[in-house]
């Protein structure tokens, strides 16, 4: 008994034409109906109109985040100026009574103060600004908006509470003998360009500690030697003047120095005694200089990786 089997007739292999091509590419697809891939990062011009439309965010998360900073403290906002004014008090004690400072110094007390504020602006802003992204992944995660709203919100609280500084600020000044003076509209210039500035690093830390949280632990220490070499607690003039075996590259270093240079604005505005020609030479220049630096290259880097926060 024999079986027969039938051998089916050949097929014509379909030919794939351009049309079903795009049907099974998805990037094709997408262009055809307008879509865009979620969370890709826009153009920079585009980027900024983002973060302009959202500048009332960005300022009620500022305040928000000031409001709630002492909420569980009893003294509540008083410790926005507590807190520089007892540092003050204790840089004076050290720097000051102990190690002499204020030596060659007049108005040593006014001195102290404005620069213990000033730099603490700048140290608050940028400690805040390491952990913009990796402190605020829930928020990253849930919400779709440009990420450079949040290291800008920081530095705008750190403003916000400046202010509440300088009224203490001005109280010492008067009871120090330091008399009001037309200069002192000086002091809102300095405030934007090292606004500006501090916008700037605290963006590129913020980069990078979204990619390496470890970051955070080290700024501390950096930002403490920093401190140190920025003139808060003594003369960057005075030592200069009275050291003069200093390798001669210190001199420009120091003075050159963006925190140095926005403190010494800050006096230079409100201190009487402190007059041009204890400032480096085009300083305003020098504060203009880093502002740019640091606001437009700190912008663009974090700019850069926008797609990459809150992902991984």
């Amino acid at each position: 008994m024999s079986q027969v089997l039938d051998t089916p007739p050949p097929t014509t292999p379909r030919t794939t034409t351009p049309a079903d091509a795009g049907l099974a590419d998805p990037a094709v697809l997408a262009a055809r109906h307008g879509l865009t891939v979620s969370g890709a990062r826009p153009s920079l011009p585009g980027y900024v109109r983002q973060l302009w439309a959202r500048r009332h965010f960005i300022a009620a998360f500022a305040t928000a985040k000031l409001t709630a900073q002492y909420s569980q403290a009893k003294l509540g906002q008083v410790w926005q100026v507590m807190t520089p004014l007892l540092n003050a008090a204790v840089y004076y004690l050290i720097f000051g009574v102990l190690l002499q400072t204020k030596k060659g110094v007049p108005d040593y007390v006014p001195f102290l103060v404005t620069g213990v504020f000033i730099w603490t602006f700048t140290q608050s802003s940028l400690l805040a600004g390491t952990r913009a992204v990796s402190g605020n992944l829930g928020l990253v995660r849930a919400l779709h908006f440009p990420r450079a709203a949040l290291p800008i919100s920081f530095c705008l609280q750190q403003l916000q509470q400046l202010m509440f500084s300088m009224a203490a600020l001005v109280a010492i000044l008067l009871a120090f003998g330091v008399p009001p003076a037309p200069s002192w509209a000086l002091a809102i210039p300095a405030l934007v360009l090292q606004f500006v500035f501090n916008a700037g690093v605290s963006m590129a830390l913020a980069r990078f500690g979204a990619k390496t949280p470890d970051i955070a632990q080290l700024m501390p220490f950096v930002l403490r030697t920093w401190m140190y070499v920025s003139g808060v607690m003594w003369s960057i003039e005075h030592v200069l003047s009275t050291h003069t075996d200093l390798p001669s590259w210190v001199a420009p270093v120091l003075q050159a120095n963006p925190a140095a240079v926005y403190i010494d604005l800050m006096r230079f505005a409100l201190i009487d005694s402190f007059d041009a020609s204890r400032l480096p030479s085009h300083v305003w220049l020098l504060a203009t200089g880093w502002a740019l630096l640091a606001g437009v290259g700190g912008f663009i880097y974090f700019w850069k990786a926008e797609e990459t926060y809150g992902r991984g």
